[in-house]
């Protein structure tokens, strides 16, 4: 099947050409025709799979035939995304796909004044990509009517709870029309998130193109146990094979993000880091030099990584274990995306043993291990448990290293940087 044997109208096939694109990928196959049909979308799919333009594609269509039949300057169309980053690519994509439609789009998301989008607003706009945090404020001012509502969005589900968005979530499904379209998009599908989904679908068709929390086949992983003081040295060595032309470090931690850049730029590897406390301005800078190529390196932390799409990445790192195993699965899925290869290495000291076996059981295989390198550490030896903080230890201190052993899941930095979107 090609995209023109899907029924879509030559203005948007004429956009796909332009982009290059002829042969959907299977979500798309499988969502764009349920969703032209005006059916509610259960979509389960891994990142990389070509989720955006699966529910894109099928609402500029249904736009611009509601335009033709019914003009109107009401919102129409509302996008959901946990990330400013992932606001900014879906709105670059549907740039893309109704570059030869009248169908106008905002994005709006905190961090930044909102002059601009209040500017947007007033203009009048058929599509609203937003973050939650802004989009309540934006309403509560009034500045947002969503009561002519057609369409909702409800993109990476499962990061949107992480981050804890659930209550906005709630809040906002409140203020629209409870007869819509809902399309609603997850990586992974935990009980938390089915719970969520059958809250506000109504007869959904499921659209999933790979098991929960697996693993693309067109990626290669790589394991390389290290002490966890000689993670730089061996990060350093890595980049210095020429084959990483492009490489997304991944840390648990703000704080670890600038440490592992600030090494790399002094050993003249051209690097910046993107994270929650970073300024808007500064983020787009260092996303935009990585895209470019201007810098070989970008160190993230998980939050701020959502939004980074590039086709032709070669490596991704991760210099730290997550302690959520299901973030593995959406880390290395930043590389062997849209038809390309991709190699994930990661690094694993002995505290994040615990971590690793997590990730072999959500995973379903182990990952094979490099023995090769010169900073090998002693896999075999026994994990002594760093003791337990006295009473009266400042709780804050004993989280800022991004290890929380008492549960080995959620990090205390999810739900600091949530009102940062």
């Amino acid at each position: 099947m090609t995209f023109n044997d899907m029924g879509l109208i030559s203005p948007i096939l004429k956009a796909l050409q332009e982009e290059g694109y002829s042969i959907p990928t299977p979500i798309q196959s499988q969502a764009i025709p349920q969703v032209l049909l005006g059916k509610d979308i259960l979509g389960c799919a891994q990142t990389g799979t070509g989720k955006t333009a699966a529910f894109s594609i099928p609402i500029l269509q249904l736009l611009d035939a509601q335009k033709k039949s019914s003009p109107s300057t009401s919102i129409k169309v509302l996008i959901l995304t946990p990330t400013r980053e992932l606001a900014i690519q879906i709105g670059e994509s549907l740039e893309a796909y109704g570059r030869h439609l009248k169908c106008k789009h905002l994005v709006i998301f905190g961090g930044v004044n909102q002059h601009q989008q209040v500017i947007g607003l007033q203009r009048g706009t058929d599509i609203i990509i937003a973050t939650p945090g802004r989009l309540l404020d934006l309403m509560n001012q009034g500045y947002i009517q969503l009561n002519q509502l057609t369409t909702f969005v409800l993109d990476e589900a499962d990061r949107m709870l992480d981050m804890g968005f659930v209550h906005d979530v709630k809040r906002i499904i409140t203020k629209i029309p409870a007869k819509r379209q809902t399309l609603f998009f997850s990586a992974t599908m935990p009980s938390d998130i089915q719970q969520l989904a059958n809250s506000i679908l109504t007869q959904p068709v499921k659209v999933e193109v790979s098991p929960v929390s697996s693993t693309a086949d067109t990626i290669e992983q790589v394991l390389f146990y290290v002490d966890k003081g000689k993670k730089k040295d061996l990060l350093v060595h890595l980049l210095q094979n020429n084959q990483i032309s492009s490489a997304l470090v991944f840390t648990r931690t703000k704080h670890g993000a600038n440490k592992v850049a600030e090494h790399l730029v002094k050993q003249g590897i051209q690097t910046q880091a993107i994270h929650g406390n970073k300024s808007q301005n500064a983020r787009q800078d260092a996303l935009n030099n990585f895209k470019s190529g201007k810098n070989r390196v970008l160190v993230a932390t998980d939050i701020a990584s959502r939004g980074i799409d590039i086709d032709e990445l070669s490596h991704v790192i991760n210099f730290e274990l997550p302690n959520i195993p299901e973030t593995y699965v959406h880390r290395i899925g930043r590389t062997g995306r849209a038809g390309f290869s991709g190699i994930a290495y990661s690094f694993c000291d002995m505290e994040e043993k615990e971590f690793l076996r997590d990730i072999h059981k959500v995973i379903g295989k182990n990952i094979p291990v490099d023995t090769e390198h010169p900073f090998v550490m002693d896999e075999t030896a026994p994990y002594v448990p760093t003791p337990k903080p006295q009473q009266g230890f400042n709780q804050r201190n004993q989280f800022s290293r991004g290890n929380n052993q008492s549960s080995g899941k959620r990090n205390s930095n999810t739900t600091n940087d949530r009102r940062r979107y």
